[in-house]
């Protein structure tokens, strides 16, 4: 399952790599080759390091590839931005690059949206998927605007003093009754710039998932957290219904809640990645 020439058990590598004529970031951890590769898809602006507490707390069997997107982190910003179809082929591109043929796919808030594209492109290539605090995008039902208009701006990611001092309001959950964490959380932000940012805005303007889920053959794990202001848990509900094979996990937490309910949520993925795969009807 795991490709030749990775990491041995429990080692990381980082290092850059240029697919396409575009240069990117990437992060392999080895797991211990039970489990196939899990490709982490990060949300908005969000750099590779921020899995960091979601992997810890998955443990040693599932290998992880982690990657800063076009304009996120180490990677520069694109020339001009991608689509999320442009993505989804970079991200095909980067697996032939690395020499993973199939893995299985994670994403969490609009890196869940990518995912999603990814399944859909290419779904010899995604065993299994996991689609963590996200919706169908353009046609979904809308968080609370005070929570939204936040998200229009680079400024929480390009200046970390301010996500700590936002944190608690915007994300809520543990962020808020553990302050530590935000600042933790806040510490681990590595800004690609503001035109990053807004590329990655642009990749999934006018997105929507909804008129093909239907067509998706994976077997779909959805968590959505009880009490999330930016993605309401109902779209997990709604693509729960859309997906053939899918599942949803209803957890009490916010939109961070991956990362601050990682012990909470990584044993049950691993447990859902590491089943024998399912042949959908």
């Amino acid at each position: 399952m795991t490709p030749p020439n990775r990491p041995t058990s429990g080692a990381e590598v980082i290092r850059g790599i240029h697919v396409d004529g575009q240069a990117l970031r990437i992060a392999v951890q080895a797991g211990d080759g039970t489990g196939w590769p899990l490709l982490l898809l990060n949300g908005l602006g969000a750099n590779l390091e921020l899995f960091q507490p979601f992997i810890d707390a998955l443990g040693s069997r599932i290998e992880t590839l982690r990657v800063d997107l076009p304009g996120v982190g180490g990677s520069p910003a694109p020339r001009s931005p991608y689509r999320f179809s442009g993505l989804a082929h970079l991200l095909a591109r980067m697996l032939d690059e690395l020499g993973y043929p199939t893995v299985d796919v994670l994403g969490i808030s609009w890196g869940g949206g990518l995912a999603q594209e990814f399944a859909h492109r290419y779904p010899e290539r995604c065993r299994r998927l996991v689609l963590v605090s996200t919706g169908t995008g353009a046609l979904m039902v809308p968080g609370r605007l005070s929570a939204l208009l936040p998200l229009l701006s680079p400024r929480r990611y390009v200046d970390p003093s301010y996500m700590a001092m936002i944190a608690a309001h915007l994300y809520g959950g543990r962020l808020r009754s553990q302050p530590d964490l935000a600042r933790t959380y806040a510490g681990g932000l590595r800004s690609g710039g503001a035109w990053g940012y807004y590329s990655q805005l642009l990749a999934g303007l006018g997105w929507t998932s909804i008129w093909w889920l239907h067509t998706l053959r994976q077997p779909t794990l959805i968590l959505s957290g009880r009490h999330d202001p930016i993605v309401p848990w109902v779209n997990g509900r709604i693509m729960a219904e859309l997906i053939p094979n899918a599942r949803l996990y209803l957890f009490d937490d916010r939109h961070l809640g991956l990362l601050t309910s990682a012990a909470e949520l990584a044993p049950m993925i691993r447990d859902f990645l590491l089943q024998e795969a399912e042949v959908a009807a």
